[in-house]
């Protein structure tokens, strides 16, 4: 699976970031696994097109001493469909920015 994946976190900022994530993207009833929304604007033309498998996500999985944010781009609403797949550079950059983000608005320097 391709991921982008920060490592060494301490206990102190792997508190601050699962506060974080539970409070905005948290997936009910998988402890550690949260569903972070793409932006619309950043679908492919086959993601447009498939009104039924929208919105899509990027899975992240946040572990005792790290975050690993798949780059796939998944749907809840099914689990197979040629609409979901690696992200595009643009979703890729976008997932990164995102997280990055998140790192710096908490303070976090890995």
């Amino acid at each position: 699976m391709k991921q982008y994946l920060v490592d060494e976190l301490r206990p102190e900022d792997h508190a601050k970031v699962e506060a974080y994530l539970m409070e905005r993207y948290a997936a009910p009833g998988v402890e550690g696994l949260f569903w972070l929304p793409i932006d619309p604007e950043l679908y492919d033309a086959v993601q447009h097109d498939h009104d039924q498998c929208q919105p899509y996500y990027f899975a992240l999985e946040l572990l005792p001493d790290r975050l690993a944010c798949e780059l796939l781009v998944r749907s809840q609403q099914r689990i197979r469909c040629h609409c979901i797949q690696y992200a595009t550079e643009r979703q890729r950059n976008w997932l990164i920015r995102a997280i990055d983000g998140v790192l710096e608005e908490l303070d976090i320097r890995v």
